[in-house]
């Protein structure tokens, strides 16, 4: 490990040194032949993972943020957490969250502002403790803002605690602080691949590239052209089609890393953390152009200044505050534009025998930074291990997500009964809108990152042929649990607004699981299901039916021909006799189901018939109603408004009559017309006879 920045708390874990600032990278001994898996810095404290999932702390322990009473100078071992396997950590200015391979989180340090997320009065919390507050969700990424916390779940949800003066928290501005976590349920439905937090400000990222931050922006560091706090999240709208894949915060700037390895900076630049060759605040998000032509593979943000690590040369550049040597350069002067780390970097891909007669150099695997101190996890040459590339996603700290590798390893079970591990994990894959919105994306291409109002990011065959492979007659427990969580948990709660275009996939996909075309679940999923999609805001409607213009023929015609299926099921039911009191119900049932196939019909026509109009006829209507009383109810509705005791007129329909119905309907109106003619006839005799 390699360590430069302040040193006078010990926060580098050097041990006794005398210098309170290092300008250039040092070795940091303690490290050598351990691996480390992840590092937090806080304000003046640090936090080091080791691959084993021991956790050591060094630095400022005034307000307990070590976890432990030992030594502050280097690194100590946090002896309370020995019974967990911990993951990844992150630091606030002087709080720490640690988060365990089983999806809990530990937390201590400062506890005023309830950046804790746990209950009691206490200023400090010296020794680690899990927040009950999270123990009902399986977490997978942590992040500390300087006073306030940040959650993330395996079901894609939000979760957020502690100071709320700017708005941090994401739940509105009625409360200043939160001592337990509270879900940031405006962004329910949304598939999230990372969280990040700044000193007072917040983001998230979608798995398609999408940023949405809230919290203060007195910087622009939230990137939205302007300086307004924001009390909810906001989309960044501008970075959208960047194809965005990690960020990274400081105290009141922002740092995207894009597919292809630019990267962008906005908020904050009073020092040059922004890399601009400026010291301007940026409300926009701005490219760091003095990058371009080199391909960046990890960011990293202290307090004050930026981290990029270019792999061609193997060199990490730095921009920003300099004043406590955190930049790495060997000077304390600050830098308006990326400068490079010194140091006597080796690039990975460069590697040959030659290589070890080079003397001291280092292949640099991974970055961190934080507070005014930065890090560099190192191999020699000899030994040298490819380093991490942000571009490419961890699945141990990523949402549930139906994919090849998951239903394999359910489909490894016998049939019989499930594992609670594997029922857990289907339960909660299909009880989350936001991960079934962020399964069966066109990764192939990155076509997923152009989702917009006329592009889904799904790859329907995808679909198809995943819930094909995992609904299967001889895994029946599978089908029962994906069925129950979606009758139970996901289809109840969906809502007609939705936070983004990325929260309208499932509409899509949900169509393609062979669960919804059995007519056994058709009224606990497929009409629920569709009067959800009914019951959509008009906005998001207009997007799912953009969606739906573009599909192949066959995938429209097999939406298409589930709710024909549903409609020809519930005449069936209604035929045998169903009791009055059931009536309305049934009548909403069949109302959504018509609904369905009328959005469809428009959405038919105006695409030029993606598929032929005659797929819309439901030939079976005439076994089941007569079609001249129908037509009669539909007649006087229009006429006096007269509801008959039907459960519905199915002639407010046309467009599902055929040929032979048609001309039923056409010799009941012609009988109408002439009963009509008759009547008029007689009335203006009697008033003749009156006169």
């Amino acid at each position: 490990m390699l360590c430069w920045g302040n040193a006078s708390f010990g926060q580098l874990g050097l041990g006794g040194i005398d210098e309170e600032i290092v300008i250039e990278p040092r070795r940091c001994d303690f490290f050598l032949n351990k691996k480390v898996r992840d590092v937090g810095c806080g304000h003046r404290h640090t936090v080091f993972v080791l691959e084993d999932g021991t956790v050591y702390t060094c630095g400022c322990n005034d307000l307990g943020q070590l976890g432990h009473e030992k030594g502050r100078k280097k690194p100590e071992h946090v002896g309370a957490l020995d019974a967990q396997n911990i993951v990844a950590v992150s630091c606030g200015e002087a709080h720490t969250l640690a988060l365990n391979d089983k999806g809990q989180v530990f937390s201590w340090g400062l506890a005023t502002d309830g950046q804790l997320g746990l209950p009691g009065s206490e200023d400090c919390i010296r020794v680690p403790r899990n927040i009950r507050g999270l123990s009902y969700v399986q977490i997978v990424q942590v992040a500390c803002g300087s006073h306030h916390s940040l959650a993330l779940s395996k079901g894609s949800e939000v979760y957020s605690w502690g100071q709320n003066k700017y708005g941090q928290l994401g739940i509105g501005y009625e409360c200043k602080k939160q001592i337990s976590p509270q879900l940031v349920k405006s962004l329910l439905g949304i598939p999230f691949t990372q969280i990040a937090a700044g000193g007072a400000h917040s983001v998230v990222l979608t798995l398609s590239g999408a940023i949405f931050g809230w919290g203060r922006n007195k910087f622009g560091q939230l990137g939205l052209n302007d300086e307004t706090d924001k009390y909810y999240p906001v989309l960044l709208k501008s970075l959208r089609s960047q194809k965005i894949v990690h960020i990274c915060c400081g105290e009141d700037h922002t740092a995207a890393l894009t597919k292809e390895g630019g990267v962008f900076t906005f908020g904050a630049g009073g020092y040059g953390q922004l890399g601009h060759n400026s010291t301007s605040h940026e409300i926009n998000p701005r490219k760091v152009f003095e990058l371009m032509g080199n391909i960046v593979t990890q960011i990293a943000c202290g307090r004050q200044h930026t981290l990029a690590f270019v792999p061609s040369s193997g060199r990490i550049y730095s921009f920003g505050l300099g004043g406590n040597g955190q930049l790495g350069t060997g000077t304390t002067c600050n830098r308006k534009s990326p400068f490079s780390v010194k140091g006597n970097w080796v690039s990975h891909s460069r590697l040959n025998p030659s290589t070890s007669s080079l003397g001291d150099c280092y292949c640099a695997k991974k970055i961190f930074s934080g507070g005014d101190q930065s890090f560099s996890h190192y191999s020699d040459p000899q030994n040298s291990l490819p380093p991490d590339d942000f571009r490419n996603i961890d699945p141990s700290s990523q949402i549930w997500t139906v994919n090849e590798m998951l239903i394999q390893r359910w489909l490894n079970y016998p049939s019989g009964r499930l594992p609670a591990e594997i029922a857990n994990e289907i339960d909660g894959t299909f009880s989350s809108a936001g991960c079934l919105n962020g399964s069966f994306l066109a990764v192939s291409n990155d076509d997923h990152y152009r989702t917009s109002t006329r592009f889904s990011g799904v790859d329907m065959n995808t679909a198809r042929l995943l819930f094909h492979k995992l609904i299967q007659p001889d895994h029946p427990q599978i089908c029962q649990q994906v069925a129950a969580s979606l009758e139970k948990n996901l289809i109840p709660k969906l809502t007609s607004t939705l936070p983004d275009v990325e929260a309208l996939r499932l509409y899509l996909t949900l169509p393609e699981c062979p669960l919804m075309s059995d007519e056994n679940n058709f009224t606990t999923l497929a009409i629920p299901f569709g009067t959800a999609l009914v019951n959509l805001d008009k906005a998001p409607l207009k997007i799912l039916e953009n969606w739906w213009s573009l599909l192949e023929p066959p995938l429209f015609l097999k939406i298409v021909q589930l709710f024909k299926d549903v409609v020809v099921q519930l005449l069936k039911v209604y035929k045998i006799g169903i009791p009055t009191t059931e009536r309305r119900i049934f009548s909403s049932f069949l109302h959504a189901a018509f609904k369905v196939l009328e959005v469809l019909h428009r959405v038919n026509e105006k695409s030029g018939q993606i598929i032929q109009y005659d797929k819309f006829y439901i030939h079976e209507v005439q076994d089941y109603i007569d079609i001249r009383n129908d037509y009669i109810n539909w007649f006087q509705q229009q006429a006096f408004g007269m509801v008959a005791d039907v459960p519905i007129t199915i002639c407010t329909y046309p467009f599902v009559f055929d040929a032979q119905a048609k001309t039923t309907l056409l010799q009941t109106d012609a009988i109408l017309q002439m009963q009509a003619v008759e009547m008029r006839t007689q009335l203006l005799t009697v008033h003749r006879s009156k006169k």
